[in-house]
């Protein structure tokens, strides 16, 4: 647990601007975006939503949109029918069971299209400050096996893994910061160890070669 939080306070001094990915000014925003992000860039996700969020201001408007009034927006997003279809059912369900609100519980939330846990737990803490545990994406997955604090491959047991060993405390900032060093020096398949600012912590599990 030490070594893990002595990561985590040299990776945030490393990355003191690292911070939620997605753009949103509400709840029903972030819902929305992160049913979008799925398979997507973030800033692919960041530069479709202003036009859709300007448009569609609550449940009910999404709720009462079809998949091609949505799509005028979304278009150049992966899945992009798919998703929109999402949107539209989990509004109405919104619309139908919770007043057009936003549930704050992950059961709420995870009986809507297109919400897993990992999404769940990203509105919760980011819409909320709600912290039910630690974001799994690719990065968390990646990283922190090769810094020794998993040996699963199952997002969900990693989750747990990580929530047993990191302080709550540092739940809600892991994935950002993780995500963080991952995209700039902990890259997948060939890692830039040589300009690790954690490389002494690392037991570079599973690392065949590195820079």
């Amino acid at each position: 647990m030490e070594k893990a939080v002595e990561v985590l306070r040299i990776l945030k001094k490393s990355y003191p601007n690292a911070k939620y990915y997605l753009d949103f000014k509400n709840s029903l925003e972030l819902l929305v975006a992160a049913i979008l992000s799925a398979q997507v860039r973030d800033e692919v996700v960041n530069a479709s939503t202003p036009a859709l969020f300007a448009k569609y201001r609550k449940a009910e408007n999404y709720a009462k949109a079809s998949v091609s009034d949505l799509l005028k927006y979304i278009s150049k997003i992966s899945f992009a029918g798919n998703k929109a279809k999402h949107i539209i059912e989990a509004c109405m369900i919104l619309v139908k069971n919770h007043n057009g609100k936003v549930p704050k519980t992950i059961d709420g939330l995870t009986e809507l299209p297109g919400i897993g846990r990992k999404t769940a737990i990203v509105i919760l803490s980011n819409a909320f400050d709600i912290v039910e545990g630690v974001v799994v994406d690719t990065h968390v997955i990646r990283l922190s096996f090769r810094l020794g604090w998993t040996k699963n491959v199952n997002p969900g047991k990693i989750e747990k893994d990580l929530d047993t060993l990191i302080p709550k405390q540092y739940w809600k900032e892991t994935q950002w910061l993780l995500k963080a060093h991952g995209r700039a020096v902990c890259q997948a398949p060939t890692p830039y160890c040589s300009k690790c600012v954690v490389a002494k912590l690392c037991p570079k599990a599973g690392v065949k070669k590195a820079l």
